[in-house]
């Protein structure tokens, strides 16, 4: 039997968690900034914001300030952004799904945004009018729409979706590597590669544009369709019966899904667990309850993703490991803990 929803809380409730989850991730950002080959002290990172927004002078290294303005605190938002932004893709799509292994990595939209991306580099796809975030758009919303054909053609059960998902992520993985191999030389081809696995070393503060309002965005989006979410645990007919615009709410939400995991490959490549491992733990620590699950899920999606890109530029002195090896290392074994944990509880 599905285990209903909790009530939802109250709003003092909801304002305490509000404060105490803003702080949590404003301690992660400065720790992302903080922590590097060359550590730099909290007040120095607080100098340095404070000097860049115009809330005073403060005497800091030009080159010191530079590096953390221009490199770290870019890519530590771009994390946050990115790893909000599959976690909340793993809800949405365990929800609507309703298989707990569905996430954007498994079910191809990942693969699908990455073949995308590079038809869009490498090939040339649309003669320069389609832009890097538009391909993988397309790319993953030509996977999804071809992993749920294929699984409803096969019987649409949640193992049928979970076995389509693994045959359309290779199906992509496949053609992105042909397209890597025909028209890529060498350099362009471990590049490429590279940014595959996850890289985040490139980013500046136009990609904070993209990631941040995309993540932003999906969060109102799941938000705002929260209970119509929970109403999902039980199947799409309960849902309608419920009084659920079942149709709308799936295009509104796989849109919204597909779009944000689109931006997050197109800026930093393919990163695996986080939609995955994320929304289960956040699971068993709040409830299925998507209106606590939601918010949980998005700030510890974004605190893990900055932890894995700290771990990233600390694993091998003088070199930086690609972040999708880094969640994978975690995420597989924590996966791993959190079914056996599962499995006790019931």
């Amino acid at each position: 039997m599905t285990e209903a929803a909790a009530p939802a809380p109250r709003a003092p409730v909801l304002l305490r968690r509000g404060a105490l989850g803003a702080a949590l991730l404003a301690l992660a950002v400065m720790a992302g900034v903080a922590i590097g080959e060359t550590p730099v002290s909290p007040l120095t990172v607080l100098a340095v914001l404070a000097d860049r927004l115009g809330l005073g002078t403060h005497a800091v290294d030009p080159i010191e300030a530079g590096i953390l303005w221009n490199y770290r605190l870019p890519r530590t938002l771009v994390a946050a952004g990115c790893g909000a932004g599959l976690a909340l893709a793993g809800v949405v799509l365990q929800s609507l799904v309703r298989n707990a292994l569905a996430d954007p990595y498994l079910l191809g939209v990942s693969a699908g945004a990455g073949t995308g991306a590079v038809a869009v580099t490498i090939m040339g796809l649309g003669g320069g009018l389609i832009g890097l975030s538009m391909g993988a758009f397309a790319g993953a919303g030509l996977a999804f729409g071809l992993v749920a054909a294929l699984a409803r053609a096969a019987g649409g059960g949640p193992a049928q979706l979970v076995l389509a998902g693994i045959a359309g992520s290779q199906l992509f993985n496949a053609l992105t590597s042909f397209f890597i191999a025909r028209s890529a030389n060498a350099e362009q081809a471990r590049g490429i590669m590279f940014w595959l696995l996850g890289n985040l070393s490139g980013v500046r503060w136009p990609d904070v544009t993209l990631a941040v309002p995309a993540a932003l965005l999906g969060y109102l989006a799941c938000l705002w369709h929260a209970r119509a979410m929970d109403a999902f645990a039980f199947g799409a007919q309960s849902a309608a019966a419920l009084g659920v615009p079942v149709r709308r709410v799936q295009v509104v939400l796989i849109g919204v899904t597909t779009l944000m995991t689109a931006v997050m490959v197109s800026l930093v490549g393919s990163i695996g667990f986080v939609g995955l491992v994320v929304p289960h733990a956040m699971r068993f620590l709040v409830g299925p309850g998507h209106r606590a699950l939601v918010p949980a899920s998005a700030l510890a999606g974004a605190v893990f993703l900055i932890a894995a890109d700290v771990a990233s530029r600390l694993l091998i002195p003088g070199q930086v490991v690609p972040i999708g090896v880094v969640t994978a290392l975690v995420g597989a074994p924590g996966f791993a803990l959190i079914l056996i944990g599962n499995r006790r509880r019931v």
